[in-house]
């Protein structure tokens, strides 16, 4: 198979010790971490060739998040340098009825301050079969939109599959904004993958008798979204998790595909949240794992929420565990015991 190539920001993540509140903290843990950053690795550790482009300052800090994507595998090249910061994100994990928080700090960062001739696409998939990207990045800002444009028409020109995560974020835009912009990207895709609010508020598309604040998860109400979906865009498949919230420590996880016609459900696994963050992109990297190596439809599905679950027990935005660890998983294997 060929490379699977993914666009979009890796940060600088700053987080408190444990469960400290911003205004607690005497001091930040410093990691890595982002949506397509977070795919790349997945997939590198599950042993696909996985290959991450963006840009980043040529400064320490900006190698240093090029050293981190060494580390696990992930293909570099095509990373281009320059710019003058790295994005920042700060996290203040959420405890029992206390949700997380999320501040960014990414204005003026070297990918949002991109320009599409950056990067060359007719390059950078040479000898690639899949590309994904996140509805995050066309959010960093109006270049970075118009270069996952680009990317898209190359991709698509040069005979690859194209996967999005929705990822609507409130605190880099707009629902209108988003609505309009990801309209534009989506004739490009052929898998997209949603939760279960951002089909609702991209698209306006909504779940009918669902409620996931309260954790009520109608499956009719996804099958309609689904369906929505592949009218107004034609996607050849859809993904969408199904998060059900008990509290900031514990939820249910699962996901449906919507697949040639057919839906398949996931079996629902009850998660004691270690750390949340990249839940998502673990789940998109499941699914393309199970894509590019063939699995049935209802095979991929429970790889990849079964690599989600894990992910929720990992901290730090990566997921780093192996095939064997997320088929025991998916096989029916959740009991936690001790391996010796």
């Amino acid at each position: 198979m060929g490379k699977i190539i993914t666009f979009g920001e890796i940060m600088l993540r700053l987080a408190p010790e444990g469960y400290y509140r911003f205004t607690q903290a005497a001091s930040l843990g410093a990691t890595y971490g982002g949506g397509e950053a977070n795919v790349a690795v997945s997939l590198a550790n599950f042993g696909l060739p996985a290959c991450f482009v963006t840009k980043l300052p040529a400064h320490d800090i900006g190698q240093a998040a090029v050293n981190k994507l060494r580390e696990f595998g992930v293909d570099t090249s095509h990373i281009t340098r320059g710019g003058s910061r790295i994005g920042i994100y700060f996290l203040e994990k959420g405890a029992s009825q206390r949700a997380s928080k999320v501040i960014y700090d990414r204005a003026h960062s070297a990918i949002a301050e991109a320009s599409p001739a950056d990067f060359d696409w007719n390059g950078i998939f040479d000898g690639a079969s899949w590309f994904h990207f996140t509805g995050i990045t066309p959010a960093i800002s109006s270049n970075a939109a118009a270069i996952t444009l680009e990317a898209c028409k190359a991709a698509r020109a040069g005979g690859l599959t194209v996967s999005c995560d929705l990822n609507y974020r409130k605190n880099l835009w707009t629902r209108e904004k988003a609505g309009e912009i990801m309209a534009g990207l989506m004739p490009y895709v052929d898998v997209c993958i949603a939760n279960e609010e951002d089909a609702a508020d991209v698209f306006g598309i909504r779940a009918r008798d669902t409620d996931a604040g309260s954790g009520k998860i109608n499956h009719e109400g996804y099958k309609e979204v689904a369906g929505g979906l592949v009218d107004r865009f034609r996607f050849k498949k859809v993904a969408i998790t199904l998060r059900e919230s008990v509290s900031a420590n514990d939820n249910n996880w699962a996901a449906m595909l919507y697949d040639g016609g057919e839906f398949y459900f996931s079996k629902r696994y009850a998660v004691h949240i270690v750390d949340r963050v990249g839940g998502g992109d673990s789940f998109g990297a499941g699914l393309i794992y199970g894509f590019t190596q063939g699995l049935p439809p209802q095979e991929s599905l429970e790889f990849a929420v079964a690599a989600s679950c894990l992910k929720h027990s990992i901290e730090g935005d990566f997921n780093m565990v192996s095939v064997d660890e997320v088929k025991k998983l998916a096989g029916g294997d959740a009991s936690g015991r001790v391996q010796r």
